[in-house]
């Protein structure tokens, strides 16, 4: 019989303190651990640049597997992480002067709470990793402290039965583990969720790296039909949606990022509505339109570009998201076409002559 690729089975009864298991089986041969320290490069910082500002989006990962951070014994304790670079680096750089051991998962290269929801910072990626490891065989204790972030995607009851490790939740930020480990008690402070300004302006770059094309080419068509006030008022929207959005996002009122876009937007469009809106010489009908454009296309803009914010924000939950797609995504497109629309109407007017 093939023992090397014998499944490992665990088996788990309660004792009175803690639950005991047993496995038997053999696994797979572990494979080689890596080394690492806590130090942070210029090569790791540059690397942290590129991934926030979206360059080479793929790229910033590091190979799952068992890492070694110092010198570590069969009691030093083991973290689990995801191989996105700014998720790994988190946890190393805050663990100075800590022995201990990685166990990083393939989350394809992303962010333990997006990794969470999506699945693959999970429960069968976790179980696997351990097993590929022979982390059992490392360490004398049968416990893994995971991001509290990552809890969406794990079910510790399922890791304890396939693998006998018992699954430790973590604070929020890894900068507070050096304190959790003293007690390996998280205090309320380590729970509560927070979203500073800091925070919120590190998204910034990515989402303006992802619209700055479509951006230049939309302000440069309209700077050429319509002048370089509808060019600017093109910019207008787009950066009010990437930049002001998440600076004003706690004081913005209304509880759904849409409506908080589309008062942003309405905000950001209305100087534009009064330059077009009080052109002289012009119909009262061309004034009316010429107002009402901004306020439709502005608004519509600056809200769809808002809602790609739920996903990397502490706001919202995956079902709310959902909703507002559902609900506020047809109200953007009737906007956005109802503006288009009187554009034209007007573009094709003053080439006719009618105003």
């Amino acid at each position: 019989m093939d023992l090397k690729n014998q499944p490992k089975t665990c088996s788990c009864s309660s004792g009175s303190s803690a639950p005991v298991c047993s496995c038997t089986g053999t696994a797979t041969p572990p494979q080689e651990i890596r080394s690492v320290t806590s130090t942070i490069t210029i090569t790791n910082r540059y690397d942290h640049v590129l991934a926030r500002w979206g360059v080479r989006r793929g790229n910033h990962r590091v190979e799952p597997g068992l890492y070694r951070l110092g010198n570590p014994n069969p009691d030093s304790p083991v973290f689990a992480s995801a191989n996105y670079t700014l998720s790994f680096d988190a946890l190393r750089s805050a663990l100075i002067g800590i022995d201990g051991y990685i166990l990083v998962l393939d989350t394809k290269g992303i962010n333990v709470w997006c990794a969470a929801g999506k699945g693959t910072f999970g429960t069968e990626e976790l179980v696997r990793r351990i097993e590929l490891t022979g982390l059992a065989a490392l360490v004398g204790h049968r416990k893994i402290i995971l991001p509290q972030l990552g809890a969406p995607g794990v079910s510790w009851p399922e890791v304890m039965r396939k693998t006998g490790f018992r699954v430790e939740y973590g604070p929020i930020r890894a900068r507070d583990l050096p304190e959790y480990l003293k007690t390996h008690t998280a205090t309320p402070a380590m729970r509560r969720v927070t979203f500073p300004l800091r925070d919120r302006m590190i998204l910034i770059p990515v989402e303006l790296v992802h619209v700055a094309l479509p951006t230049i080419v939309a302000a440069l068509v309209l700077w050429f039909l319509a002048g370089p006030a509808a060019g600017l008022a093109a910019v207008a929207a787009v950066l009010a949606g990437t930049v002001l959005f998440p600076i004003l996002l706690p004081v913005i009122p209304t509880h759904d990022f849409s409506t908080k876009g589309l008062i942003l937007g309405i905000v950001v469009a209305l100087p534009f509505a009064f330059l077009w809106g009080s052109a002289p010489g012009l119909p009262l009908w061309s004034q009316a339109a010429g107002a009402l454009a901004p306020l439709f296309i502005m608004p519509a803009v600056t809200a769809y570009l808002a809602l790609n914010f739920t996903g990397s924000t502490t706001f919202t939950s995956r079902t709310g998201v959902k909703k507002e797609i559902f609900r506020y995504i047809p109200v953007m497109t009737i906007m956005a076409a109802s503006g288009t629309i009187l554009g034209i109407v007007l573009g094709v007017s003053r080439l006719l002559g009618w105003i």
